[in-house]
């Protein structure tokens, strides 16, 4: 099509009104069944493609996004995620997006259903959010899709709850590969230390169940014969309370030398370990969070898995603009990279990709 083609021309072809030709396009009703019919025929003939871009602009309409994430500290993998979203809504701010953060304590449900319920009465244009347990989840995305409000799930893939996008990485193949990198420098061990975080006998979120499972697929089907030591670090302990439990653990294990852990706070035994100036011990664990990333480079932790959690949030907000604004179609699934860092290629790492 001429892309000089003129709302005038279509009329003059369809043989109706400036305003009729306005009206079929935006989609607005007054508008009869044979005109409509003759402005789609002219519009399909020429191959016509509207510019949303401009549509969205001429509209002049406001959009507020809610993203409901857990409750964190600073220097944690959600920060990145927030930074990712608001630099989304900068990148958008002619379409006036806005993005609201909303936090709920990770194992409380009813402080997620309360969140919820507050999304919910603020009529958002779409939401972003971290599920908690499934049923407590499927019955706010239940009320999402009562009023076509379009929502993605970000960290863990709940595919049940038919979400309109999915941004995290595949976590069983993260676990997977996690071991298989892991046993490049651990294949000699005689054990390894797995440590979680819980509560209530729970770690903090099927991302990390899933990751678990892939890592213990690999390791049996591989490595059978190495054993996998669990070591619970409570959460929200004080510092003291880790280093406790931590010295009792690598007192009576002797032989272990590598740890592994599917959280983002490796740098709990990392730190503990250039504390006690343990030379000969190492844990592998997730998240370029700069507590984590000290570690690396002073060589107490031996790699981090990155998830581009900057990038999450950025693509979560900007799929919302897409699907929402733009009325475009986008990708139900979107699988983040699974990238190794060492202390020799850290510095190198970068958590954007715009």
């Amino acid at each position: 099509m001429d892309e000089k083609i003129r709302i005038k021309d279509i009329a003059e072809k369809s043989g109706v009104s400036v305003g009729t030709v306005d009206r079929v396009l935006h989609n607005r009703p007054n508008v009869s069944k044979s005109s409509r019919e003759k402005v789609e025929s002219v519009l399909k003939s020429i191959n016509y493609q509207p510019n949303m871009y401009a549509s969205a602009l001429a509209y002049n309409k406001s959009y507020t996004f809610y993203c409901i994430i857990p409750k964190h500290e600073s220097e944690a993998y959600w920060d990145e995620i927030e930074e990712g979203a608001n630099k989304a809504c900068e990148a958008r701010r002619d379409f006036h997006i806005d993005v609201k953060m909303m936090y709920y304590e990770r194992f409380d449900s009813a402080t997620f259903t309360k969140e919820c319920n507050k999304c919910l009465n603020a009529n958002p244009n779409g939401v972003i959010v971290v599920p908690s347990e499934l049923d407590t989840t499927k019955r706010f995305t239940d009320k999402l899709h009562e009023r076509n409000i379009p929502f993605i799930l970000l960290d863990s893939y709940m595919p049940d709850l038919k979400p309109l996008s999915f941004y995290g990485q595949d976590s069983f193949c993260s676990g997977y590969f996690a071991a298989k990198m892991l046993m490049l420098i651990a294949s000699n061990e005689k054990e390894i230390m797995l440590m979680k975080q819980t509560k209530h006998g729970k770690v903090a979120s099927k991302q990390q169940e899933n990751r678990e499972v892939g890592f213990r697929h690999y390791m049996q089907d591989h490595y059978p014969h190495i054993k996998i030591c669990e070591l619970d670090l409570p959460l929200n302990e004080d510092k003291e309370k880790y280093d406790s439990i931590l010295e009792d653990f690598f007192t009576s294990h002797p032989q272990t030398h590598h740890c592994i852990t599917f959280c983002s706070k490796g740098h709990i035994v990392g730190e503990f370990l250039l504390k006690t100036n343990r030379r000969d011990i190492q844990i592998m664990g997730y998240d370029m969070v700069e507590r984590n990333a000290r570690c690396l480079r002073l060589g107490s932790i031996s790699f981090l898995i990155a998830q581009h959690a900057f990038m999450q949030g950025y693509n979560c907000v900007n799929t919302l603009f897409k699907a929402i604004v733009l009325k475009k179609k986008v990708d139900p699934v979107n699988y983040m990279p699974i990238e190794l860092l060492s202390k020799e290629n850290i510095d190198f790492y970068r958590r954007t990709q715009l």
